[in-house]
């Protein structure tokens, strides 16, 4: 037992310091546990023990990753502290079109928004906000996992 609360510990210090969701896999690696079963029954009681004590701060899940986050009510109050993503406002825009048509087709998003969708798709590709995929003689862009962890959608 007294390990297992040892290795809360680690998991919960990887899920702080980490800036994106960590899968099972990866708090193995961290760890030192061989088997992720272990691993997802830590941080289910994890889950568990941040809801009992009504704390602030919550472990979600997100596509079978977990990420430290704020709960809703105390996460609108202090959202000003939260520093902005480094994308640019013409980036920012053309994400929120792909995130509102996930699935769109790059030639699709150049029609809609000129030659200079193509550096912003690599842009936010770059930053881990969208995926590109080969698709005919175009490319298919869909938000990312990280895209929801960022942007709680």
């Amino acid at each position: 037992m007294e390990q297992d609360s040892e290795y809360k510990k680690v998991i919960e210090a990887a899920l702080f310091m980490s800036s994106s969701a960590l899968g099972a896999k990866e708090l193995c690696g961290i760890t030192g546990i061989a088997s992720p079963g272990i691993v997802n029954k830590l941080l289910k009681e994890l889950q568990n023990e941040y809801g009992a004590r009504d704390s602030a701060i919550e472990i979600i899940e997100i596509d079978n990753k977990y990420m430290l986050s704020l709960r809703g009510p105390y996460s609108k109050r202090v959202s000003s502290m939260a520093t902005a993503p480094d994308i640019s406002r013409a980036a920012l825009r053309v994400l929120a079109y792909i995130s509102k048509n996930n699935g769109v087709l790059q030639s699709s998003l150049v029609k809609a928004f000129g030659s200079g969708a193509y550096e912003y798709t690599k842009e936010l590709s770059e930053k881990g906000f969208i995926e590109r995929k080969a698709y005919g003689r175009s490319k298919k862009l869909s938000v990312t996992s990280k895209f929801r962890e960022y942007f709680s959608a």
